[in-house]
């Protein structure tokens, strides 16, 4: 039987959205508020899911602070009060969208998680507000 194991983590990025080759009135008019030069963040809430089979030995799926530690060594030490557009080897020429973030960040967590036998990375869910989020299952 699979079972699915969800891990939450928080963390504060900058980003600003804009692209170089358009003007400031363009990317005003397509970015709004997020093309402001002088960046502005948001308070994000990582939501990573996990799924496999429950070991017999352990009773669980996978231990929850070795994928704290995974989550905390391969996203958070790297993004957590950062400049998405600036600071962030995984983001260098993407554009600091909320969907692409996800989807680098279950780039990144894929095989550092399923390194664990028979534990596979399910999905990735990234809160840029508590109204607005994207989901990434790797597909």
């Amino acid at each position: 039987m699979v079972v699915y194991v969800t891990r939450r983590e928080t963390f504060n990025a900058a980003h600003r959205m804009y692209r170089e080759e358009w003007s400031a009135e363009k990317n005003e008019d397509v970015f709004g508020k997020c093309a402001n030069p002088n960046w502005h963040g948001h308070n994000y809430t990582l939501l990573v899911t996990v799924k496999g089979e429950v070991s017999d030995a352990t009773g669980y799926l996978i231990d929850l602070k070795q994928l704290k530690v995974i989550i905390q060594d391969h996203i958070i030490e790297k993004l957590d009060h950062k400049n998405l557009n600036l600071d962030v080897d995984f983001m260098t020429g993407k554009m600091a969208t909320t969907e692409r973030l996800c989807m680098a960040i279950f780039t990144q967590l894929k095989t550092p998680i399923e390194r664990n036998i028979g534990v596979f990375l399910h999905s990735v869910r990234l809160h840029e507000t508590e109204n607005n989020s994207a989901e990434c299952f790797g597909e």
